[in-house]
């Protein structure tokens, strides 16, 4: 794991084609934004892991 520290507006590149900027910083929460190509899909950790894997049909039938 790389660890990078970043102030306000800084940037931090990824591979060729995608940027990270600080946008805001309060306290212990951090505004991140992002820029990449159209292809190239950007979730939060959560919404990945329900992309990755959805609720069983039986699951949603009981809901």
């Amino acid at each position: 794991m790389l660890v990078l520290s970043r102030k306000l507006n800084e940037v931090v590149i990824i591979g060729q084609n995608i940027e990270v900027v600080v946008l805001e910083v309060h306290g212990d929460r951090v505004k991140l934004g992002f820029r990449a190509p159209m292809e190239v899909s950007i979730h939060r950790s959560e919404v990945h892991d329900k992309i990755a894997h959805p609720p069983a049909l039986a699951d949603a039938e009981c809901a």
